[in-house]
This record gives structure tokens, C-alpha cells and sequence, in this order.
């Protein structure tokens, strides 16, 4: 099995499979959010529970700005 491979913006050669875990890693911190925001909503966690679900959440939204940025400068990189 072939695995493609491209450069990324600083010249690291990236495999299919690491965009792929990429987008994956994308799809799972949006889908995070979305449930604790919801479970927050409703009153589903305890007290003591909030400082890990707010640490939970912080960390995908970290990670979703990694992916955006990612794909902003590749964008960049194919206009070049």
C-alpha cells in the first residue's frame, strides 16, 4: 500500500494517515464541545466534576485552533 505524502508549511512531509488523524482529531474536539456544552446546559456534572470538564473543553478548543491553523497556512502554501 502506497501512503501519499506532501510537505507541510515548515517542510515537514505529512502522510495521509497523519491528515487523516488530523481531521479526526478536528471532528472529536468539536464533538466535545458540543456535548459538554449540552450536558452543562441540563446541570449533568457535579461541582467538583466542572475544573476537568472546563480543562476537557479548553484542550479541544486548543486543539481545533491547531487544525485551523494548519489548514490556513497550508491553504497559503498552495496559493504560493
Amino acid at each position: 500500500m502506497k501512503k501519499l505524502q506532501h510537505t507541510d508549511p515548515k517542510g515537514v512531509i505529512m502522510s495521509e494517515q497523519t491528515e487523516q488523524l488530523t481531521e479526526l482529531a478536528n471532528r472529536i474536539s468539536r464533538s466535545t464541545i458540543a456535548v459538554v456544552d449540552a450536558v452543562t446546559q441540563r446541570g449533568g456534572f457535579k461541582g467538583e466534576e466542572l475544573s476537568t470538564i472546563g480543562q476537557l473543553r479548553d484542550q479541544c478548543v486548543q486543539a481545533i485552533s491547531l487544525v485551523e491553523a494548519l489548514q490556513q497556512e497550508e491553504a497559503l502554501n498552495v496559493d504560493d
